[in-house]
């Protein structure tokens, strides 16, 4: 039943007084620094690891995990969690060696990186491509299927959830970064407990469906029962291939998609921008053990509703336009739950978007305040201007989202898919960019202007190659596919893998023909001179001798990546912990 009863509106009451409450307080405590642009936006030297940690995973769930992951459960089975379980061991890389060049380096925005190891045309560039991004179809997507989520299981009219969620949002969005951090901490509770309670029940229900109790003896039966549902590794004549094509979550494309996200995303590395290194890496290693938690919470509920369906339980519920649809598994097993308990899951999913949405409208209002409007339209704006600028961004980026939202075609094409689809084909180029940026000191600017450009038109080359040419030469080796009408295509995972060794092959190439060439320009007068991304010795008789390795300002060097034992054992942990879950799940 699409509605919520007393219990369930004063839960979800006590959970929204809650966040208002401790989000006043804590802008209250902190508003004698809120004038900073440095503590607005990034919460410098406020946030403490757990806060930082629980930040992260409120920003990255929201209603495409709960709604679309657990329908990804429904159709493929436990495989879906892979990116969830392999992004924690994505967080362990990134708080090893992408952390500490960005605070050795004071870098707060990923433009000012770019800026910083590149030049000003592709920051901008990538300035401007973010903020595109981050409001067309990161906010849109995460307002409107939250908006759908919870017009599911409480038949509030959608557009009212929209203007609900954006409002709720804005409200935590404009007291900044430090109120961010600490309700998210709230949020993460209600998201977890609320996603634990649903979890629980659906794994209840599968029990008493075979006369049995107990949520351990659901999942035994989940695991008897439903039996293909547990593999994580397809083979390739699994029809949910192209979506998971098999060791490639383990060994190819899974990598750059969680490594961009992760590593080179305004949206989520900002939560540790602000903070010592130490604490940066606790508040990550933190995030990536509740990574590991979030599939029992949005992928086991999805199994769990595919059995009951299988059994003959809810076959009309799960029908849209006369086909079963996978995206209502979780508002179903929802709609089941008893009073309280829906006004809790109802307000874990509330909490998961408002998250979301208040995480990327700051993360809008960062960018473009910083790189776009300081740089380009008020270069002596004072720190006052600054964070009005970026409040004002906030509720702009906001209405924008409100207004364009619906007329996207985002439920029809499925809210995971719709963000990956569209974030995939700029992955590659940027990761490219970002990772020879790091660790590569002779990459050129011209050599990561072909990663931008080049990386999104080889993109979208290898995604239309197969409507002019015959790709099923790779069938033998995994790489295409028949997708049911003769076309062979490469699974979306194997193309951002091609993409990304091609851009980084590239890289080189004209890296290295543009450092030739620089040894070859004639030296007068100096000592030493800068050739472009150069900088080259000179002897004492005028000739060329040696290219020193230097990054335009980037202050790079391997006692940066040293970590403390508790950080080194922790790290094993959930490496142990993830070679045990693929081992048993294979």
């Amino acid at each position: 039943m699409k509605t919520l009863e007393t219990k369930d509106h004063i839960v979800f009451l006590v959970y929204f007084v809650i966040i208002a409450v401790y989000g006043y307080w804590v802008y209250r405590r902190k508003k004698s620094a809120s004038a900073s642009s440095k503590d607005y936006f990034l919460a410098e030297g406020s946030l403490t690891w757990w806060a930082i940690g629980a930040s992260l995973i409120a920003s990255n769930i929201s209603a495409e995990q709960f709604i679309g992951m657990s329908g990804s459960g429904f159709k493929m089975g436990l495989a879906i969690a892979t990116y969830e379980w392999m992004a924690a061991a994505t967080l362990i890389i990134v708080a090893v060696f992408f952390i500490p060049v960005y605070l050795k380096n004071k870098i707060y925005t990923m433009p000012q990186f770019l800026n910083q190891r590149y030049n000003s045309t592709v920051s901008m560039i990538m300035a401007v491509f973010w903020l595109l991004l981050y409001v067309v179809v990161n906010l849109t997507s995460i307002l409107y299927l939250g908006a759908l989520a919870i017009n599911s299981i409480s038949g509030i009219d959608t557009n009212l959830c929209m203007l609900g969620l954006a409002v709720f949002a804005l409200v935590i969005t404009l007291g900044g970064m430090k109120v961010i951090g600490y309700t998210d901490v709230i949020q993460v509770f209600f998201l977890i407990l609320g996603g634990l309670v649903t979890t629980y029940l659906a794994l209840n229900m599968v029990s008493e469906h075979y006369g049995s109790s107990g949520v351990l003896n659901g999942f035994n039966l989940m695991t008897k029962n439903a039996g293909e549902h547990f593999h994580m590794i397809f083979e390739k004549d699994n029809p949910n291939y192209m979506d998971l094509p098999g060791l490639t979550v383990l060994i190819g494309g899974m990598w750059i998609v969680n490594l961009n996200y992760w590593g080179c995303n305004q949206y989520i590395t900002q939560r540790a921008l602000g903070a010592d290194l130490k604490t940066a890496r606790s508040g990550i290693l933190f995030a990536a053990f509740l990574k590991m938690l979030m599939p029992v919470i949005v992928v086991l509920p999805g199994i769990a509703a595919y059995l009951l369906y299988k059994e003959g339980a809810f076959q009309s519920e799960m029908l849209q336009g006369g086909e079963v649809n996978p995206d209502r598994a979780y508002p179903v097993l929802l709609n089941l739950l008893p009073a309280g308990l829906k006004g809790l899951s109802f307000a874990a999913l509330t909490a998961a978007v408002v998250a979301s949405l208040a995480g990327k409208a700051n993360s809008i209002a960062t960018i473009f305040t910083l790189d776009i409007y300081k740089k380009v339209f008020n270069t002596g704006a004072d720190e006052k201007k600054q964070v009005l600028v970026g409040k004002i961004t906030v509720v702009v980026a906001m209405a924008l989202a409100f207004c364009i939202a619906p007329h996207l075609g985002i439920d029809k094409k499925g809210g995971f898919q719709y963000i990956q689809e569209y974030t995939g084909f700029v992955s590659p180029g940027i990761f490219a960019m970002f990772i020879l940026g790091f660790f590569w000191k002779r990459t050129t600017s011209n050599a990561a202007l072909f990663a931008t450009i080049g990386g999104f038109a080889l993109s979208v080359f290898f995604k239309v190659l197969p409507l002019f040419a015959d790709l099923s030469f790779l069938s033998p080796f995994g790489f295409s596919k028949d997708n049911g009408s003769g076309v062979y295509e490469i699974p979306f995972l194997d193309r951002m893998g091609f993409v990304f060794i091609i851009c980084v092959v590239a890289m080189y190439i004209i890296s290295m023909l543009e450092s030739k060439k620089s040894t070859k320009e004639e030296i007068v007068e100096t000592d030493e001179t800068v050739y472009g991304d150069e900088t080259i010795a000179i002897a004492e008789d005028g000739t060329a001798i040696k290219a020193l390795k230097k990054s335009q300002g980037l202050e790079v060097d391997t006692t940066m990546f040293k970590t403390t034992t508790g950080f080194a054992v922790g790290a094993l942990i959930i490496c142990g912990l993830l070679v045990a879950l693929y081992t048993v799940f294979w």
